[in-house]
């Protein structure tokens, strides 16, 4: 059923392309709008039904290229189960964030984006580590179009410095890959690409430091992490908003899950190693990150630099080796799918609206768009680590396993929430608040459309602030079955 779903989404992608010609413009919304729906309920499907005994609620294992052990292996655990959930539902949000944006190519524009969340479900699902390459270059490509084609006025420069900075670190997580390989060969005699067979790979200490930072390099660099983050502002100002939610929302959460599933489980201890360096990462990314928000003046820019900022807390939570930082890390990329999307959604629907990203000219929004206001504070607010919303759960139960680990690093992380309050106000007031603009008397509000999925993506937020059990408990079990705390 786990191939269904990839299946799904890239043929539905092809009907989409050539729905346009047969159908009109319109079609291609519709196909991909129903094969993102159908993926959402199969999850909430999948979650009710609850796990096997191994905690796996969906497998598969066919054999690909035996001579090289290599297989198309999928399964889903309570992590996977979040991640694709939260996959279908930002592509429908995707999808209705674009709905008036895109005045060409619409049958191409929808096959690019259901083809990169099909690559993006497969690196969640995928227990082979040459399918789980496979499926981390299906989803650079299609991205890769989205910016160049459809994006602003610098789409080349960011569409070609997103592709160069993730398929160089992506060549260099293959090369670990293919070495590990090669290392668990000379030990074992068995040429295999199995998650699980290699997790319990005999690994010379000499080189595994090695092998573990090809991975977390690709995985540091999707997040991304300074000092490898220099793409992210450039390709999410210059992509569409569909384009900047799918890469906030759904996209860095890759490099995140990659980090917990593959670079900590295959190497432990170069991983425990190697933690300090990595929540010194983490800290100085929501510091930066914060700081270089406040700077800006572009809407986009900023909420761009803000998830650098939040994506700190994720390295700080993994690498702090015990339950709670763990768990924070992974609400925190729950939360942040909804939020930061959020954020994009409406920064895309204001340069649709006024032409321009610029704070400066905008200002007093709220009396002309009054519900787009309400929408842009609550999403902020909840940016900033509001308590009884997603965000504030998991940031503090990052910083809650970063103290247990080193106090020190966790109070100057702790920083970078007064940091987000700083940056998220000065937002607001910018752009919704102060004296309005006579230029934009006459801008448009959200209409139902729109102010579906926001209420939607509110929700998730608010469920994930108030009760995060479900999160905490789907969490618990990979977290469990990974065997990569003391």
């Amino acid at each position: 059923m786990i191939l269904w779903v990839v299946l799904n989404l890239l043929a539905a992608g092809v009907v989409a392309w050539a729905s346009e010609r047969v159908l009109g413009p319109g079609a291609p919304r519709v196909v991909s709008l129903l094969a993102f729906g159908a993926g959402l309920v199969w999850a909430v499907l999948m979650w009710l039904g609850g796990p096997a005994a191994d905690g796996v609620y969906a497998a598969m294992d066919w054999p690909w290229i035996p001579r090289f052990g290599i297989h198309v292996a999928l399964a889903m655990d309570g992590l996977s189960l979040l991640l694709v959930a939260l996959t279908m539902f930002l592509g429908i949000v995707a999808v209705v964030s674009s709905w008036d944006e895109i005045d060409s190519g619409h049958g191409f524009f929808q096959f690019n984006i259901l083809w990169v969340m099909a690559g993006v479900v497969g690196v969640f699902t995928a227990m082979d580590l040459f399918l789980f390459f496979f499926f981390w270059e299906v989803m650079l490509i299609p991205m890769y179009f989205l910016i160049a084609i459809w994006g602003h006025e610098e789409k080349g420069y960011a569409s070609m410095k997103f592709f160069l900075f993730t398929q160089i670190s992506g060549l260099l997580m293959l090369f670990a890959i293919l070495a590990l390989v090669f290392v668990h060969h000379d030990t074992s005699g068995e040429i295999t690409f199995s998650y699980a067979k290699l997790l319990n790979a005999n690994i010379d200490p000499r080189i595994a430091p090695w092998l573990m930072l090809g991975f977390f390099v690709a995985f540091a660099t999707k997040l991304p992490s300074v000092p490898v983050h220099t793409w992210l502002p450039d390709a999410h100002t210059q992509a569409p908003t569909a384009g900047s939610v799918i890469l906030a929302g759904i996209l860095l959460k890759t490099g995140a899950y990659g980090i917990i599933r593959f670079a900590v489980p295959l190497f432990p201890e170069a991983s425990a190693d190697f933690a300090v360096w990595a929540m010194l990462l983490g800290t100085v990314s929501i510091l930066y990150g914060g700081v270089m928000a406040f700077s800006q003046s572009d809407f986009k820019r900023l909420v761009a630099y803000s998830s650098i900022a939040h994506m700190g807390f994720i390295l700080l939570g993994v690498y702090a080796f015990n339950e709670l930082g763990m768990q924070g890390a992974i609400v925190t990329m729950v939360a942040h799918g909804f939020s930061t999307a959020a954020l994009f959604m409406m920064a895309g629907a204001l340069q649709q609206r006024l032409h321009t990203r610029e704070m400066s000219r905008m200002g007093g929004l709220w009396k002309h768009a009054p519900r787009m206001g309400v929408m842009t504070l609550f999403f902020v607010i909840a940016s900033v680590g509001m308590p009884g919303l997603g965000n504030f759960v998991g940031e503090f139960l990052a910083l809650l396993g970063a103290f247990q680990e080193n106090w020190m690093l966790a109070v100057v992380a702790t920083l970078g929430i007064v940091v987000a309050a700083v940056y998220g106000l000065y937002l607001m007031q910018r752009s919704f608040q102060g004296t309005p603009n006579p230029d934009v008397a006459s801008m448009r509000d959200f209409g139902l459309r729109d102010m579906s999925v926001m209420v939607a993506m509110m929700a998730g937020l608010i469920w994930v602030g108030v009760y995060p059990q479900h999160v905490l408990e789907l969490s618990r079990a990979t977290i469990e079955t990974l065997g990569i705390l003391p």
